[in-house]
């Protein structure tokens, strides 16, 4: 029943499903709170138009037509991490903050790790079955212990640290990759942090993954990555179906190669129950301890995730920006109309670099960056919405925890916990640019030299002699410029380009000969891969000194014979890594990335 406080105009919430009473205690101190369990969709419209807070779990379909109903409401809370039961861009577009909890169930994922690594290493599973099946097989259920053991961790965030340090406490070793993490805090928590996922592999005695599916990630450890762990390794998954790929996966354990798996997270959920599908061979398979994604259920999970979308809702009527907004404004709205053509853009140049310069497989990536914005753009008085847009951008694609957003509250906490550094420039002189403006993002390995001064002070020395630089300090350099609002990559390290900064992108280097589109295209169309559009980049700067901001580099930038070049080729889907592999071994491609924009 709905709490009413006689003819004062306290703000209303609507509550239709289960939320703890710890959490609803907090709102009803200065809020009406209206329990309705059961309401059908009509129903739901019909009501809504008097309240201003709508608070729900993952089973309440929060679609556009009920938000254009809700004349009155200010937020939606999901009290959980994911939100594919609200319809975010219909809420954006009518003001309505979409708040959630991306850290409430954090610990609960953890100790799941945990269990689950346990229960492999003394087959716990195995042994309570074989017990209530009336057998007593002590010298066939044989584990091993922990202590002393390698825990790899593939991304370490806050749910990967937790697993570090419980791993600590019961004895063990513990190594991790992320190309993000900060050393600092790895070093904190006696975790050897490795340059990349080659190098952590052979080191695992037992492996855990903690990072969100990617297009990146996706099938990340295959045939060739499990064939690189130690004889007798263990796997665990709590994170997502999908990184693992199944298949490898039930072949290693088939040939005996890794002595247990523990999955908590499908591709397919519920599985497919196809008794041939690669999903069901594992769960059905002795060394295979499986769980119904079940990391974020336990009561104080759940009490935790209601708790702080009730204390956001609070924020949100209080007229205060809130920690967790799915889609809380970067920008303010003072800014908006002059800024949020390059809010976008500088997001995406951040987005572009983590998937194109950055791999879980490879070294880690750049942690020091210097943005520089040129022309027009240089003369905003805050560059505050920028610094956040960039900051999400770089860290959306490895963030772990799935609905966990930067805005313009949280950015530098983030970039801190990161160990991010971004030094940001402008320049007023348009003369050296064919857009009114334009921004640089140079990434380089952290340094102790001081943060570039004016621009053009350090870019002038580091033009004057090259020779002073490090060769294995590579840095890279993304330029990007909006034209009508449109966000478009003007130049990624020595290739000049323009394409739109959107969709699903592969950037295929290679060398500028004859017939590669024709052979590209060939090799995409055989799988079934639509191009929508493509764009060569030819190498236009000198070697790969990609650390020189653009006024200066334009200093620099007459084109250069060579024999390589970018392509960049928007296709309508997601490439399947086989297909990637095929570009490289029989397209005649020295690489190829893939982007989601």
């Amino acid at each position: 029943m709905a709490e009413t406080n006689g003819g004062s105009s306290r703000p209303k919430v609507l509550c239709p499903e289960k939320l703890s009473v710890d959490g609803l205690a907090l709102l009803r101190k200065t809020i009406d709170v209206d329990e309705r369990s059961g309401l059908s969709p009509d129903e739901l419209i019909e009501i809504i138009p008097t309240y201003d807070a709508l608070l729900v779990r993952s089973e309440t379909k929060v679609t556009a037509q009920l938000l254009a109903a809700a004349k009155q409401l200010k937020v939606v809370a999901r009290a959980g991490v994911g939100v594919d039961n609200v319809d975010v861009p219909a809420a954006t577009k009518l003001g309505v903050i979409v708040v959630n909890s991306p850290s409430g169930n954090i610990q609960a994922a953890a100790e799941h790790s945990v269990a689950l690594l346990l229960s492999m290493a003394r087959n716990v599973p195995d042994a309570c079955a074989s017990l209530k099946e009336g057998r007593w097989e002590r010298s066939r259920l044989v584990g091993v212990e922990v202590k002393g053991k390698t825990l790899g961790i593939i991304g370490l965030g806050k749910v990967g640290l937790i697993v570090a340090r419980m791993a600590r406490g019961l004895g063990m070793q513990v190594a991790a990759a992320d190309p993000y993490a900060s050393p600092a805090v790895a070093e904190a928590a006696n975790v050897n942090l490795v340059a990349s996922l080659g190098e952590l592999l052979p080191m695992a005695d037992f492996l855990t993954i903690h990072t969100p599916m990617l297009a990146s990630t996706k099938g990340m450890l295959s045939h060739s990555e499990l064939g690189q762990l130690k004889k007798g390794a263990r796997v665990l998954n709590v994170a997502r179906g999908g990184i693992v790929d199944e298949v490898a996966l039930l072949a290693a354990l088939d040939s005996g190669h890794l002595s247990g798996a523990g999955i908590d997270v499908f591709t397919l959920e519920p599985p497919n129950k196809d008794p041939e599908s690669a999903a069901a061979k594992l769960i059905a398979h002795p060394r295979c301890v499986c769980t119904p994604h079940l990391g974020a259920s336990t009561f104080e999970a759940q009490e935790n995730v209601s708790v702080d979308v009730c204390e956001q809702v609070l924020q949100i009527l209080a007229g205060e920006l809130p920690r967790s907004a799915v889609n809380a404004p970067i920008i303010l709205p003072a800014d908006h109309k002059t800024l949020q053509p390059f809010v976008t853009l500088v997001e995406k140049m951040g987005s572009l670099y983590t998937q194109h310069f950055t791999s879980p497989k490879e070294r880690a990536g750049r942690t020091t960056f210097d943005l520089t914005y040129e022309g027009e753009i240089s003369t905003i008085s805050s560059t505050k919405p920028l610094f956040a847009a960039f900051v999400k951008g770089l860290t959306s694609p490895i963030s772990e925890a799935e609905g966990f957003n930067v805005n313009i509250v949280n950015a530098e906490l983030v970039a801190k916990e990161r160990g991010i550094v971004v030094n940001e420039q402008k320049s007023r002189d348009p003369s050296t640019q064919a857009f009114s403006s334009l921004v640089t993002v140079v990434a380089r390995p952290p340094s102790r030299a001081p943060s570039l001064g004016p621009l053009g002070h350090q870019a002038a020395a580091s033009i004057a002699d090259p020779k002073t630089r490090r060769p294995e300090e590579k840095q890279h350099i993304i330029s990007g410029y909006c034209s009508d609002k449109v966000p478009f990559i003007s130049r990624i390290d020595r290739f000049s380009t323009s394409f739109k900064a959107e969709g699903t992108l592969l950037i295929c280097h290679n060398y500028d000969s004859p017939g590669k589109i024709g052979v590209v295209g060939d090799l995409l169309g055989k799988a079934n891969v639509n191009i929508n559009y493509m764009s060569v980049a030819p190498a236009s700067y000198r070697g790969r000194e990609a650390n020189i901001p653009a006024a200066a580099a334009a200093q620099e930038s007459s084109p250069k014979e060579s024999t390589e070049a970018l392509m960049i080729l928007g296709v309508d889907r997601e490439v399947d890594q086989h297909v990637l592999n095929g570009l490289v071994e029989g397209g005649g491609v020295l690489s190829v990335s893939s982007a989601v924009l």
